[in-house]
Parts: structure tokens; sequence; C-alpha cells
């Protein structure tokens, strides 16, 4: 650690310029000109390449003594000179504005980088989202798909190999790819979750991962919450006066109860305002979770937490995979019975012990799990006896198979933050029974219970029953929900939701990090004097 803080120190000789209207007063940038046999990705031969503030960069590139002749780019929002007393209005007033905008579908055909827009994103996110089955998987890969072909590099430092007790799955705990869609991916030793040992994560301290982050250069830094990997995170942040996003995807208070350990819900609460505390930004996936941590004071000022926009691929997820050889693996060998599946993970905090009751009340229905996790083998126990069927982890078409040659889906567990299940059950034209609580009702909103899905009130097995029960009977009824459903979720595209991520959300959190760096706004300022015309990418496909 004392050969980072060393590099920072290093790195403290500062300067004066001024940009758009501001004065900047930070460490000095150090112009660069790629090399002609090693072209840098954003060089051109009309604007000279700045490196972030405060890093010194001997790779790839030779040092210029000259300054740029270019004139220079006006900030986001535009900062008056006296950054650090009233820029934070404008922040407040932008963020407001966006915050309504970020709950409604991603319609816009926007598909450019826009000129306030980060170019270079380093992406810190436990567990990994290559070899790791969760719900935020889809979240991750395809905003980083996307961010590249917008013209952004992306770094990705995520969870590898380490350490976990015998006997525990270590599946997850494996070397990453070295890149995924165009971008670097760096993996950190990694060790067990102490309350849940098959989940991979990582304090990513160490002088080998700053040395990549600090190369990197990022103008921006995002991470996922709740984890150890976030106070690494904010840490190469903080060294590098760089904005810092957090995106909020497993309500672990809500998880505790289930567990047993309901006296650590106040605690994990303190721990959630620590990590969010000094953020820019931070993200949810559903108005709910906006709420609910605005409510529990994990955030402070609405006006600095937003919803990140959902996706479903309604491609991958298609009727047209529905297989009578998979229908039989779900039925058990009966094919001709109706059929509920739960996709995800099988964990204590998911409530399925729920659907045994809604089994036993519908005795001519079969049901499958499609997953894995550490309540697999006491819901074995449980369900042992009844036209259950455990499948275990389905991957690529086998589990659009699963999903398409399904009747019903259900989803009992009262905890989701958004449940990205949901989503593809219903891109797969199945009915959805759900519990509403959560981030459910964002995706089935009450008022369409019984058009785009079900909803039924948690512990409420009767009406869940009765639900199950009307479906199973009736497949006209299960075809027009289906259709309705598939309809619905074609509003939410994931081009689209990154396109808002870029070009709104990440500019709030630059704008954010200006105003309390003030004059030494570090990779910030360089990030936007150093930005060309967007890439256009092809519209997205209806």
């Amino acid at each position: 650690m004392s050969a980072i803080y060393h590099a920072s120190a290093q790195d403290a000789a500062t300067r004066s310029q001024r940009v758009g209207g501001v004065i900047l007063t930070g460490r000095t940038p150090r112009p660069l000109r790629a090399s002609p046999s090693a072209p840098h990705p954003h060089a051109s031969p009309a604007t000279p390449l700045l490196a972030p503030a405060g890093i010194h960069h001997h790779h790839r590139a030779r040092h210029l003594r000259t300054r740029s002749t270019q004139p220079a780019a006006p900030l986001p929002y535009n900062l008056p000179a006296d950054a650090n007393v009233s820029a934070s209005a404008s922040i407040s007033d932008a963020a407001a504005s966006t915050w309504d905008v970020a709950q409604q579908p991603s319609t816009s055909g926007q598909t450019a980088r826009s000129a306030a827009a980060p170019r270079r994103v380093c992406i810190f996110v436990e567990p990994s989202p290559f070899t790791y089955v969760s719900g935020y998987k889809n979240r991750f890969t395809t905003m980083i798909k996307y961010l590249v072909e917008a013209g952004c590099e992306v770094l990705v430092v995520t969870t590898g190999k380490g350490f976990t007790l015998p006997g525990v799955d270590s599946s997850s705990f494996c070397d990453q790819p070295e890149t995924f869609c165009g971008a670097r991916v760096v993996s950190a030793l990694s060790f067990g979750c102490p309350c849940y040992l098959q989940v991979p994560l990582s304090f990513a301290l160490s002088p080998r991962i700053w040395r990549e982050v600090r190369d990197f250069r990022p103008d921006l830094i995002h991470c996922s919450s709740p984890g150890v990997m976030v106070f690494a995170a904010k840490f190469y942040a903080w060294l590098l006066k760089a904005p810092i996003v957090l995106s909020y995807h497993t309500h672990v208070p809500s998880y505790l109860p289930r567990y047993g350990i309901q006296y650590l819900v106040p605690a994990m609460w303190g721990f959630l305002r620590i990590l969010h505390a000094t953020a820019h930004l931070t993200l949810t996936v559903s108005p709910a979770m906006v709420d609910e941590l605005l409510n529990n004071r994990a955030v402070d000022d609405r006006k600095q937490i937003q919803v990140w926009k959902k996706g479903v691929d309604s491609d991958t997820f298609h009727p047209r995979f529905r297989s009578e050889t998979m229908r039989a693996r779900l039925t058990g060998g009966r094919p001709e019975r109706p059929v509920l599946v739960y996709v995800g993970r099988l964990g204590f905090e998911k409530n399925l012990f729920f659907l045994r009751e809604l089994l036993d009340r519908n005795p001519g229905v079969s049901l499958a799990f499609v997953g894995d996790g550490p309540a697999r083998s006491e819901l074995q126990s449980v369900f042992r006896g009844t036209p259950t069927t455990f499948l275990g982890m389905l991957h690529g078409e086998d589990l659009s198979a699963a999903y398409a040659s399904s009747d019903i889906f259900v989803m009992p567990s009262e905890s989701e933050t958004l449940g990205f299940v949901v989503l593809e059950a219903m891109a797969s034209e199945l009915p959805v029974v759900a519990v509403r609580a959560g981030g459910i009702p964002d995706i089935i909103r009450p008022e369409d219970s019984g058009v785009t899905g079900f909803l039924y009130e948690p512990a409420d097995v009767d009406k869940a029953s009765e639900l199950i029960g009307a479906l199973a009977a009736d497949p006209e009824l299960r075809a027009r929900v289906g259709t309705r459903a598939r309809q619905e979720v074609g509003k939410w595209d994931w081009r689209a939701a990154t396109m808002h991520l870029l070009n709104v959300q990440y500019p709030i959190a630059m704008a954010a990090a200006a105003a309390q760096y003030g004059k030494a706004l570090g990779s910030v300022a360089e990030g936007v004097l150093a930005q060309q015309p967007p890439q256009q990418l092809a519209p997205s496909p209806a």
C-alpha cells in the first residue's frame, strides 16, 4: 500500500488552466502524442491526447513539451469559476431533471456518445459477471458491450481465482477472460463471502491492481454495491480525483432475517451508508429501491440517486425456443401436465418453500427449479414426493428453452431489487405469477395485474394458489397474458439503457466530482478536454 501512496505523492505538481470559464488548478497533465508504431485508439491528427492529471504515463507514448493549441471544451453543466461554491446547485438541478425520466422505458433512439460523457470507464464488479450466474450478469455484460460499441475504452476489475473451504462449490473462483467484447478484464484474488461461501469477493487492493487502474487513466469509476471491492474502487477514485458511481444490486438487509441474523440489519444499513455517502452518484434498479435507500438514509439526497434503466434481450429469450425435449425434462417425463418454473438462485432468502403449498393445492401441476444454491438440498427434501424436478444451472439455448417450454413462471421472492428473470420470462411469453414486493411491481404494474402478469400480496397463499389454478386450467388465458407480457418488455432495450447511463447519468457524477474537487479536477477535466466527436452506432433493432 505504501507504493500506492508514494506514486500518488510523487505526482503532486500543480498548475492552473482556464477551461470553459473555470480555473482548474491541479496536478500537471502531460500532453501525449501517439507513437507511430502503436497509435492510441483516441488519437487524431487534430487533437493531441491529454493524460489525466496526477499520473505520469510512460507506456506506448512520447511526452511532448508543447501545450495543446486546441480550444478547451466546456465542462459538463458549465461549472462556474467558483466551482467549490456554486457548482452543487447546477448538479442538483441536472440530477432532478433526469431522475423521473430514468424510470421511463428506454425508447430513445440515441446511439452516440455525447461530448460530456466519459471516454474511459473503469468497472469494478463482484462477483464476476463472466463466470458467476446472478441477476446482474446480463446487465453488466450488455453494458460493457454497448459502452465499447459507443467508442468507450473499458477496464473491468472483477473476482478471479481464490480461496474457499473444502466441499464448497468453487466453480466461480476461476480465471477470467482477458478481454470481453473489446474490454480489458483484470482479475483480483478472491475469497468466499462469510455468509455465502459460494460467492467470491475481493478487496482488489494491491499494487498490481492499482497500476492497472492508474495506467488506464479512467474518466469515471463504476462499482457494484454492496461488497468489499467498493473500498478499493473508492480509494483509487480518490487518488485519481475521478468520479465514483455505485450501483446497488443486492438488497442484503432483506436477506438477513431469512438467515436468522435479523439483529444485523441496523448494522448493514450503517455499512451501506458508509459505502454510498461519498459516491458522486448512486444507481439502483427500481424506484422501489430508490425509496428504500432514501428511507433508511443509505443515500441522503434524492437528487444523488437514480434508477439505472432495465432491459432484456428479447431475441435470446423468445417463444421460438420451445422444445418438447426440454419440456420432458421440466416435467419429469410427463409433458401433458401444466408446469410451473422458477429460474434463479436457490437461496433461503428467495422464499421458495412457499411453492410447496401451491403444489399441494394444485395437484395436477408440475414444478421445475432451474438454478442452484445453498438451499437446494433442503428444497429437495421438502419437495420429495411431489412432481418437482431440479435441473441445476442452465445456460444459453438450454436456458431459453426452459423458459419457452414452461407454462407459468413463479416468483415468490420478496427481496428482489428488480427481478431480471421476470423480464426474461415475459420475453418468452410466459404468464408470471409474482409477489407484490421489491422491484417486481415496477415490471408488472399493480394496475396491469391480470393483463401483463399477476401479482399477489406477500404471504397470501390463497390468492397465489387461485392464480396458479386459473392459469393451469386455461391455455387461452396463458397465451393471452403471455403475448401481452412480451409486448410490455419490448419497451425495454439494453442499448438505449446504456446510452442513457453513458450520456445522462455518468455526466451527473462527473459534475459532482468537479464540484467536490474544485480546482483539482484531475481526470474529470482531462477527460472532457480530450473528447472527440461521438461514434455513431447502428440503430437498435425493432
